[in-house]
């Protein structure tokens, strides 16, 4: 695993994302990668999983259950995609009936530490910001 050092040693004839900022130092031909990690983890529902499974090992019904408004094919997508990054783990047990529990994986504990950070901001910003999205006649989800 590279560190932030070696992000800013790009070698001869490899261009940079950007000059200055969070892409400096990036090589450009990493950014579109980068944009979809950044598109995955970001996403509503891979951050409320991976904070779901905090707690440790969860079967499929149970993180179905602690995330209201969550599809059952969203929920499937999302665990195999945090799966192919290693974000998450699957373990299928040869039982019968199958039983199958996902768990954050060791790289996911490290997201799910920002994930919980950006999950309190915005609860704490919570009345803030939806006078704001009232005032500028933005639409609001309905209260929870």
């Amino acid at each position: 695993m590279r560190d932030s050092a070696d992000i800013g040693q790009g070698g001869a004839g490899i261009g940079m994302a950007a000059s200055a900022g969070p892409c400096a130092g990036i090589p450009v031909e990493h950014m579109d990668f980068i944009r979809q990690v950044l598109d995955r983890v970001g996403d509503k529902w891979s951050m409320l999983i991976t904070t779901v499974l905090e707690g440790g090992p969860m079967r499929y019904k149970d993180v179905q259950r602690q995330i209201p408004g969550i599809s059952p094919r969203m929920l499937t997508r999302t665990l195999r995609q945090l799966a192919e990054d290693g974000l998450i783990s699957r373990t299928a047990y040869a039982e019968v009936p199958p039983r199958v529990e996902y768990a954050l994986a060791p790289r996911g504990s490290g997201l799910h530490d920002i994930v919980r950070e950006l999950i309190r901001w915005a609860a704490y910003h919570h009345d803030e910001l939806r006078a704001n999205r009232s005032r500028a006649g933005t639409p609001t989800a309905s209260s929870a």
